[in-house]
């Protein structure tokens, strides 16, 4: 076994998934919120561009994307963000945000040198983390507190640990906890990390759910040292599909083009032409986002009458606060006992010990039929 694996715990969905099991061998129906993989069809143009686009032949994609797909997701960039980059030097399609970012510290990090920190925020993605450990790099988690609006501030780091990253890791919306960075927030983190010679990766996999409507890109802010990492799971209902693109800094994405084909291929070619339509629409994303924000209001509801304190305003998710003297694991147990799935916080780093994720994924009505069922468990109303 590779050595670096031992130092990467499991990864938290396959002991969530254990838990829905056991319930489910004990027959309970469940409100799965553990997961955010939303319940919302995928719309019917996308799935009609895939039945249309399989081919009597099946031919390895390209590594690096089609031609359109590129084309598509620069148009996107143009259209929704007002950037404009060069589909050939600066696009890279990849096989959704998951692999792109768990992979590109390989086209970057020098295991043996000087430089190998990764900094990112804690609670977070626990791919930031594994991502660096397999590619040589050091971890370097910065907690994330409901004092600071669970903004990333590198700057508490020591001088020292500042000089060996390589590194800097943005999300915003942020999973888990669903808070939005506001531009000036991202400008003085791009200005930052220009200042020590760090390459900022921004995750911006739920940039069209910034509450009611998109958030900052950080190339609105700059290109030069800068990379976007995008997806369509979340934006087009798209999670089995498998399909994203990197783009930013023409040298940093040269780079991640010499790995590409090393790992293997593109998305199939029917996926690649259903993402070229999925990133040329923007009606049926405005739609999920109603239906996201329609989740959160009675999510939101119900967390407030029983007690329970709750941030989150963008992104897919609720980070609602454990009630006292309970752990997230232990609390997030006991809630599969009456058919509801949560992840506990500290699947997602130690700083996210104390709170559960909740993420927006059953539909509206569920989410109705979810809060009874909570509501039932709670006795006299109080929160147990």
């Amino acid at each position: 076994m590779n050595p670096r694996l031992k130092g990467i715990p499991t990864y938290p969905q396959v002991r969530l998934d254990a838990a829905k099991e056991r319930a489910r061998a004990a027959g309970k129906t469940l409100h799965d919120f553990g997961t955010g993989d939303p319940l919302e069809p995928t719309p019917p143009f996308i799935r009609d561009a895939v039945r249309a686009a399989i081919s009597e032949i099946s031919q390895y994609p390209s590594a690096f994307g089609s031609a359109e797909l590129r084309e598509a997701a620069a148009a996107y960039l143009e259209r929704v963000f007002g950037v404009q980059v060069d589909p050939d030097r600066e696009v890279l399609a990849t096989s959704g945000s998951k692999e792109a970012i768990f992979h590109f510290p390989l086209a970057l990090l020098d295991p043996n040198g000087h430089r190998r920190g990764v900094i990112f925020g804690e609670p977070g993605y626990p791919v930031y983390a594994s991502g660096a450990i397999l590619a040589g790099g050091v971890p370097v988690a910065i907690p994330l507190v409901r004092e600071s609006g669970y903004l990333l501030e590198p700057e508490t780091l020591d001088r020292q640990v500042i000089e060996g990253a390589r590194i800097l890791w943005l999300n915003y919306p942020h999973n888990p906890t669903g808070t939005v960075a506001p531009r000036w927030y991202v400008d003085r983190i791009v200005r930052f990390a220009r200042a020590h010679d760090l390459v900022v990766c921004a995750d911006e996999c739920y940039a069209e759910f910034g509450g009611t409507e998109r958030a900052t890109s950080v190339l609105e802010i700059e290109r030069e040292g800068v990379l976007a990492f995008h997806s369509l799971s979340k934006r087009s209902g798209m999670t089995g599909y498998r399909s994203g693109f990197v783009a930013g800094d023409p040298a940093l994405i040269a780079a991640y083009r010499r790995v590409r084909p090393l790992i293997g291929t593109g998305s199939p070619d029917f996926v690649q032409r259903a993402a070229a339509l999925a990133w040329a629409d923007d009606a049926h994303v405005a739609e999920r986002r109603r239906a996201f924000e329609a989740k959160r209001a009675v999510l939101r509801s119900f967390f407030d009458s029983a007690g329970l304190r709750t941030s989150g305003e963008g992104a897919l998710y609720l980070w609602v606060e454990v009630p006292a003297g309970r752990t997230s694991e232990a609390w997030a147990e006991s809630l599969v006992e009456v058919g509801i799935v949560v992840a506990p916080g500290s699947y997602f780093g130690a700083s996210g010990e104390g709170y559960v994720r909740v993420a927006l994924v059953p539909t509206v009505a569920e989410c109705h039929a979810a809060v009874r069922a909570w509501r039932a468990a709670l006795p006299g109303g109080a929160v147990q």
